[in-house]
């Protein structure tokens, strides 16, 4: 199998996969659990301050989307940071990394904006042996009220400043955990950057009301009558995380900073994407939330025979796909392709006709006895067709070749190199 061992800003784990810092990561027990599964590493919930104790509702704390099979795509948290003590979270994290030399620990903080408090749990963690801190900047409900999580996390200067502090008042690597609730994430990244971080990781859980109970007509979870935004998470947010990766990792400003890609990882094929989008390693919770520790064989059996097949090492992945991340006006459009059925495979349901001839081009024909075929000259190739065959493969796209007239516009395809002079390129425009 392909050797998955990782080095992630100098923290060495045995392989890319970590549990998040979350519910799951709170306890020695869990912690312990995780890593006997087979996690390479984890990041323990976030802990704060001595002071007075974080409380917790004593109700519902998630909210939920499910898919019309009942499959859980994505979670709405409430939850805080650790309620439990924090002496009792450090002398748990220096018996875990005692007994777990091998593995890797790093330790989620959020206290108050001023260097003394950073200062102060810094010292303390640094004496658990932890192998880093990430600098939660991105928790987004309950408390950036208190002016901590993404109230710090949407302010460039205030994580700079932060950043600086924690650099300047530890030998350890500093994390610097990245809030999606925000226009441009690269902002955020730079300013990590400018404070001296070693990595980011991201996204941390999206501002969301994922239900409204109707009979309460109150936002769910619902306690005594009440609800509250919370923190989104799951394969739902996916999407959003990895062009946020993706963002960051092709930014000339930003292009060196490593990235821990977090954000609806379920499979390894998730972590591959994130890890060919510029991640060095990934960070999972909801999936352990919703199947157990043990989910981690798949993905690490996953991604090992997909590199073996591949013929790569896990460092040819990382950041592969980026030089093929491009802007919009970029795209050839001289690049033509056409839709296809299979008539063997197709099941007659007719979705593809009726989404293209209600919400799109018309571009399918129906038979009176059910035979689906494609309009070429009215096909734009939008996909749409492909997004809602329930047969996988059943419809798929045919490239032109050049010289191929597109039956649509009259026009024979062009060769790529006149894409540059081309009256649709918008560049072309701009330089005229």
């Amino acid at each position: 199998m392909a050797d998955l061992s990782s080095t992630f800003v100098g923290i060495r784990s045995p392989n890319p996969f970590w549990l998040a810092s979350a519910p799951p990561t709170d306890k020695e027990v869990n912690v312990v659990r995780a890593y006997k599964a087979g996690w390479g590493g984890v990041v323990w919930k976030t802990l704060g301050e001595d002071g007075p104790p974080i409380v917790n509702v004593n109700g519902p704390r998630y909210g939920a989307i499910w898919g019309a099979d009942r499959r859980l795509l994505g979670l709405n948290n409430i939850e805080l940071i650790t309620d439990r003590p924090l002496e009792v979270n450090l002398r748990e994290i220096t018996q875990v990394k005692r007994a777990w030399r091998d593995r890797a620990l790093v330790v989620s903080l959020m206290v108050p904006c001023d260097e003394e408090s950073w200062k102060a749990i810094l010292k303390r963690v640094e004496e658990t042996e932890a192998d880093g801190v990430e600098l939660n900047f991105g928790c987004p409900h309950g408390m950036a009220e208190r002016g901590m999580g993404s109230a710090v996390g949407q302010v460039p200067e205030y994580i700079e400043m932060v950043t600086r502090w924690c650099k300047q008042n530890s030998r350890m690597p500093v994390i610097v955990k990245l809030t999606p609730n925000i226009a441009d994430i690269r902002k955020p990244a730079e300013a990590a950057l400018r404070g001296g971080a070693d990595a980011v990781s991201l996204i941390n859980t999206i501002n969301s009301i994922t239900s409204v109970d109707l009979d309460l007509f109150a936002p769910e979870p619902t306690l005594d009558g009440k609800g509250t935004h919370g923190g989104y998470c799951g394969p739902a947010v996916k999407p959003i995380a990895l062009n946020m990766v993706a963002e960051i990792a092709r930014s000339p400003a930003t292009r060196a900073l490593p990235i821990s890609g977090i954000g609806g990882v379920t499979t390894w094929r998730d972590a591959a994407e994130f890890l060919a989008l510029g991640a060095g390693n990934v960070q999972v919770c909801t999936a352990a939330m919703t199947y157990g520790f043990k989910i981690v064989e798949e993905m690490i059996s996953g991604l090992s025979q997909y590199l073996d097949e591949k013929g790569i090492a896990l460092a040819d992945l990382v950041g592969r796909a980026v030089p093929n991340v491009t802007d919009w006006q970029h795209l050839n459009l001289n690049y033509v392709t056409k839709a296809v059925i299979n008539q063997t495979d197709c099941i007659k349901c007719g979705r593809c006709y009726a989404a293209c001839e209600d919400t799109s081009h018309q571009a399918i024909a129906m038979s009176d006895d059910r035979v689906f075929t494609v309009k070429e000259e009215e096909c734009v190739a939008c996909n749409l067709c492909v997004d809602v065959c329930p047969v996988e493969g059943c419809i798929t796209m045919r490239e032109l070749a050049l010289g191929e007239v597109d039956k649509r516009t009259g026009r024979p395809v062009e060769a790529y190199a006149n894409w540059t002079t081309h009256p649709n390129n918008p560049s072309a425009r701009a330089a005229e």
